[in-house]
């Protein structure tokens, strides 16, 4: 295996942005190219992660590749799921040796319509869907189930968001951030029981941009490089009913075969859209209770569909290059009730 390391990140997060999809993203490319010290015509592959459907038309996403520059010709490839699955592939792609660099990038603009229920579509057509439940109301399905599973209760959920709120305080990027009284937060009412508020995503518009490199170039470009140790992503059955939804299996193979137990974790950043899901994943990650996860604020705190999983590996690198941790486990999620995910494991030199 190749060793791979991630030269450089950069992101932007609003809560609605008025600028279309490629006039966010281009200056987040421009940071991120200068960030990595190459010229942008010297990274040899370009991958996105987006999806079409939000953009309301087919191959939207090559609309955003003038954002990113395709001349002269680019080797390009796009999914249609989080960047975190267009790392993986640019990852593969510098393993097989056909490259020694790439650019990854996603976006995603959801403040013109209501996430929540266009989402609903990603349900199974025929027996669900047509019901139209919104992605709310199935986190709080999860939610219920999970709490009279594990004896948790809400008071543990709003502390999650309360401590989520506090450390987003020093995440410039962070769009729902303060300190904010557990007492409080629970005198709210219920958007969908057992969730208030409190413990569902910000959702935001936003652009991720991350350019990564093989050893020898990592290390030429890099003053501490982060290596991406592990990286494995597996899915769980798409039907709500075939399966316990208070628990992650394929987020736990994926973290087994990425290797978060075989070394000592400093901290963890997770792609728990939902208070509860947090929980969930620590279960299924194996982490440790007093684990610090998402100092970051993580995706309660600001939530791009599409961008959110990048961002968490994308967060986990700063601070590891920052020497605020040396080993950290980074996480991204797609569907509803984490049914797809993908683990990362990133350390430092």
């Amino acid at each position: 295996m190749r060793n791979v390391g991630i030269v450089s990140f950069a992101q932007s997060n609003a809560r609605a942005e008025v600028r279309n999809e490629v006039e966010f993203l281009l200056p987040v490319v421009k940071e991120a190219v200068a960030r990595s010290g190459m010229e942008r015509t010297d990274i040899e592959f370009t991958c996105s992660g987006s999806s079409d459907f939000l953009q309301g038309q087919p191959f939207a996403f090559v609309l955003a590749l003038d954002g990113v520059g395709a001349w002269p010709p680019i080797k390009e490839s796009h999914v249609e799921m989080d960047g975190a699955f267009a790392l993986y592939e640019a990852w593969v792609k510098i393993q097989t040796g056909e490259v020694d660099s790439a650019i990854i990038y996603s976006f995603g603009k959801t403040s013109p319509g209501d996430l929540a229920e266009v989402v609903a579509l990603q349900l199974d057509p025929y027996c669900v869907t047509q019901l139209w439940p919104d992605a709310d109301s199935v986190a709080g399905i999860q939610a219920r189930l999970f709490l009279e599973r594990s004896g948790k209760s809400e008071r543990d959920l709003a502390e999650i968001a309360a401590r989520s709120r506090r450390d987003a305080q020093d995440n410039p990027h962070a769009v729902t951030k303060g300190d904010f009284d557990v007492e409080k937060l629970l005198a709210e009412p219920y958007r969908t029981s057992p969730l208030r508020d409190h413990d569902c995503p910000t959702n935001t518009d936003g652009a991720t941009v991350m350019v990564i490199a093989a050893e020898e170039k990592a290390r030429e470009l890099s003053k501490r490089p982060v290596w991406i140790r592990g990286i494995d992503h597996r899915i769980d059955p798409p039907a709500l009913g075939v399966r316990d939804l208070t628990s992650a299996p394929s987020a736990e193979l994926a973290a087994s075969k990425a290797g978060v137990g075989s070394d000592k974790v400093d901290f963890a950043e997770l792609d728990a859209p939902y208070t509860h899901q947090e929980l969930i994943l620590r279960e299924a990650l194996g982490l440790a209770d007093d684990l610090r996860v998402n100092p970051s604020g993580g995706s309660l705190c600001s939530r791009t569909l599409f961008s959110c999983g990048l961002n968490r590996i994308g967060d986990a690198f700063e601070r590891i290059a920052a020497g605020d941790g040396d080993r950290a486990v980074a996480h991204a999620t797609q569907g509803h009730c984490l049914q797809q995910n993908l683990v990362c494991v990133l350390e430092g030199e």
